[in-house]
């Protein structure tokens, strides 16, 4: 195990001069990730279980024009990753756009942000924990949901425990399984479309227009299905994280944003589009089966359902482990900056086991909440998190706008990811984050969420005053 701090030490001990910053001279983090698991991560990261799972509420509201749905938030998230990418490649750091917003807005900022993000990655464990339970109690229901979902948290928390080259690793693989299943999917599509698959007819455009037109619920349904797309490409932000502990972070950063236009278009833009041409949007086997089985089903692909059953299965393990791994090292990075309790900040052969540890029992603490209160408690951590993400993209656009001119005047040389149209389209982003909020507002369940995060938010955001100021103020007193 390499525990040489990484090329990302320089950002740690800039951070460290921060407001409220509290590192140590103790063991760094590693840089055991390697770039073909750095380059797997950022890959496979776009394919997550929103793609799978919640892309059928998505084509039930908007129809076809789910695929514009689908464009529209992946340019915004472009936009977004553009913007992180800048940063991280500047300053590359475990706690990303926590340490950006920290030296951009303040102490405050960096602390609100990065707690969000833990909690909403803790909570994202218990619920794609529990997704996979499901899949697995499908496959043997003699078995207890509960039983399953310990295996996987005592698994992927031993895999998080290790050595990072062990959570990359297993990414690496799990993101190997999930671009090859999308990519025999949009093969098999695409012949389909063409007509050259045997059993098939090219469908045209007959699905597109039909049924309704390409707009059959209206503007309303596309707005809907724009949430739904939005919400479906949360976890990008985790390959800035990983950077971090990577052998070439800049280079690793730059490549993954460079690269994401075309994966955000091919993954999810692509296969959203084959989807609603091959077969009718309204067909009663995707609201049953899903969409991608329903195509394959359609296409007389053998044991579909099962294979697209494994492909989400190995979706909700991978962000399982993704999730534990990333809320451990924004934890890591907001404690060794004095932004929470300093024991849990030991590295240990590279690794913060302790917020390790810290984060896989807040997630496994959630899933038991699923089973004693899941309309109350467990109903109320969704909720807080609903939105995070959101916040996440505003802070992320907010600090961009601020670093950018900072880093043009002081150290021009570090930008090697330039934000495309500075500053005008990071205030389209932010326009574009803005109206999500709005959409949000509109709609009942989608509205009880924004108010449960903004409070979550607010609360952060309080406490991060309290302390910034407590900081300054003891500071003061210091030099007097």
């Amino acid at each position: 195990m390499n525990r040489t701090p990484s090329s990302a030490a320089p950002a740690r001990e800039q951070t460290s001069a921060a407001p409220g910053a509290g590192h140590d001279s103790g063991p760094s983090l590693s840089n055991g990730l390697k770039q073909r698991h750095l380059s797997m991560i950022a890959l496979g990261g776009v394919i997550g279980a929103g793609l799978f799972v919640g892309s059928r509420e998505g084509i039930a509201a908007a129809g076809p024009s789910i695929v514009l749905a689908y464009a529209v938030s992946g340019a915004l998230v472009m936009l977004i990753m553009r913007m992180l990418g800048e940063m991280s490649a500047a300053n590359p750091d475990s706690g990303s756009f926590s340490v950006h917003a920290e030296r951009s807005i303040g102490s405050w900022a960096g602390f609100t942000v990065g707690w969000m993000f833990t909690a909403l990655l803790c909570v994202a464990v218990a619920a794609e924990a529990l997704g996979a339970a499901d899949v697995m109690h499908q496959w043997f229901p003699s078995t207890e949901p509960w039983m399953w979902v310990l295996l996987f948290m005592v698994i992927f928390t031993g895999t998080n425990l290790a050595a990072v080259s062990n959570f990359g690793e297993f990414e690496f693989w799990f993101a190997a399984l999930k671009v090859a299943a999308i990519g025999i999917f949009l093969v098999l599509g695409v012949l389909a479309i063409l007509g050259v698959l045997p059993g098939t007819h090219a469908p045209g455009a007959s699905h597109l227009t039909g049924d309704g037109g390409f707009l059959p619920k209206g503007v309303d349904g596309l707005m809907v299905g724009l949430l739904a797309s939005v919400f479906a490409y949360g976890g990008l932000e985790t390959v800035t994280i990983a950077a971090a502990e990577s052998q070439d972070p800049v280079r690793g950063v730059a490549r993954a944003v460079r690269t994401a236009m075309w994966r955000i278009a091919l993954f999810y833009v692509g296969s959203m589009a084959i989807i609603v041409t091959v077969i009718p949007w309204s067909a009663p086997s995707i609201a049953k089966s899903g969409p991608y089985v329903a195509v394959l089903d359609y296409l007389k692909i053998p044991a579909a359902g099962q294979i697209m059953n494994v492909v989400i299965l190995v979706a909700l393990l991978s962000a399982v482990n993704a999730n534990i791994y990333g809320s451990s090292r924004m934890a890591y990075s907001l404690i060794s900056r004095g932004q929470g309790p300093a024991f849990l900040g030991k590295v240990s052969n590279g690794v913060p086991r302790r917020t390790v540890l810290m984060c896989a029992s807040f997630g496994f603490l959630a899933v038991l909440f699923s089973f004693w209160w899941p309309t109350t408690v467990f109903q109320w951590l969704l909720n807080m998190v609903g939105a995070a993400v959101l916040v996440v993209w505003g802070f992320i656009a907010v600090a961009q706008l601020r670093t950018r001119r900072r880093l043009e005047r002081e150290a021009p040389e570090k930008l090697v990811v330039k934000m495309w149209a500075f500053p005008v389209l990071t205030w389209v982003a932010l326009a574009g984050i803005t109206v999500v909020l709005l959409l949000m507002l509109r709609d009942e369940n989608q509205r009880i969420q924004l108010l449960f995060t903004g409070g979550f938010g607010a609360v952060l955001a309080v406490i991060g005053v309290l302390r910034q100021r407590a900081l300054r103020s003891g500071a003061d007193s210091a030099s007097q």
